[in-house]
């Protein structure tokens, strides 16, 4: 089965939309504290699936306490990156520096995650940054193949090329040997595949993970020049939705 998410909407929780749209730059300044709360007022009002973006989940001593919190709040997911340190975005590749977590010890944090939990609901998704980080192809399916042995849920594979070539055979040798674990992409840098492509090499779900923020701070940004040029909003209501029309997209209890 193919699910698709977007991290902006109810199904999804990135850090790097938390961030912007609180100001912060995205080096997991936002604390958890902040993001529960963003998890609570999403929970209010959808009943949808929640994937959580927990970036390299922290020491593995915080990170249990993460999963019983999440859990408890019922979200679905979390994924978590084998990377340490302050947190870069995966786009920045080798142009920061960026160290990827042995497998050892990241291993040990899944682990800890799963016997954290109180159910067999919760999942955790392993996001593997050894394509990003141009380690190689077999790293990246060795991590696979060490962080399902200790217990991820499902695997992320992660990748800042144009083509999906190096996406597309990470799935195929992977599902040559695991054809149940859940393999989750985010086509940010691959955009050109379309998610029929990519399940036709074994992804189970596809994530957009910041359209839609990209998309509306340009929009914000352009009406709010327009009024300061000229000094009305006349010149910028044909771009707005009506306010009826926003009043409608929140439910009355």
């Amino acid at each position: 089965m193919m699910v698709s998410w977007t991290s902006s909407t109810p199904c999804g929780s990135a850090l790097l939309c938390d961030s912007t749209a609180k100001g912060k730059p995205d080096i997991e300044l936002v604390d958890m504290t902040s993001r529960f709360r963003t998890i609570d007022d999403v929970t209010e009002v959808t009943t949808k699936p929640i994937i959580f973006d927990g970036d390299t989940g922290g020491l593995t001593e915080h990170f249990v306490y993460t999963v019983r919190t999440l859990e408890k709040m019922g979200v679905s997911a979390i994924i978590i990156e084998d990377k340490t340190g302050l947190k870069k975005n995966s786009l920045f590749g080798n142009d920061v520096v960026q160290t990827q977590d042995s497998i050892e010890n990241f291993s040990a944090k899944i682990a800890a995650g799963k016997k954290a939990q109180l159910t067999d609901d919760f999942m955790i998704i392993a996001r593997i940054e050894s394509l990003i980080l141009e380690r190689g192809m077999e790293d990246a399916l060795n991590r696979a193949r060490a962080f399902v042995a200790a217990g991820a849920d499902g695997i992320m594979i992660h990748s800042r090329k144009k083509s999906p070539d190096e996406i597309l055979e990470f799935c195929d040798k992977f599902r040559a040997e695991d054809s149940k674990t859940p393999i989750v992409v985010v086509p940010s840098s691959f955009n050109s595949i379309t998610e029929n492509e990519l399940a036709a090499h074994g992804v189970n779900i596809v994530i957009y993970a910041n359209q839609l923020t990209r998309s509306a701070f340009p929009a914000m940004q352009q009406t709010a020049e327009d009024i300061l040029r000229y000094h009305r909003a006349q010149e910028v209501d044909s771009r707005l939705m009506p306010i009826k029309d926003i009043i409608t997209l929140i439910d009355e209890i």
